[in-house]
């Protein structure tokens, strides 16, 4: 989980990097949007290790839906069945 906080701060500060770059027109749309793509591959990349990590014991298991549960509902987002069912396991 603390390599997934640190992946979500890395995809923030990539994504105002490139904001800064294409701002300062250093960058093409392109270069851009593909920028970004490679960003978003790596947080997802972050967030499925956490979702297929096997927790230890009652307690790792309990952290995990704890932070997958605060993850969803600070991204308002949702998992696919089978993400689910890997996250309840």
């Amino acid at each position: 989980m603390n390599r997934h906080i640190a992946a979500q701060l890395a995809t923030a500060d990539a994504v105002r990097a490139w904001d800064e770059r294409r701002a300062a027109r250093e960058v093409t749309s392109v270069v851009y949007v593909n920028g970004l793509l490679d960003v978003a591959r790596h947080e997802e990349a972050a967030r499925l290790a956490i979702v297929n990590h096997r927790p230890h014991d009652d307690v790792e298991s309990r952290l995990k839906l704890t932070y997958m549960a605060a993850y969803l509902i600070a991204t308002r987002g949702t998992l696919t069945a089978n993400e689910m069912d890997s996250v309840l396991e």
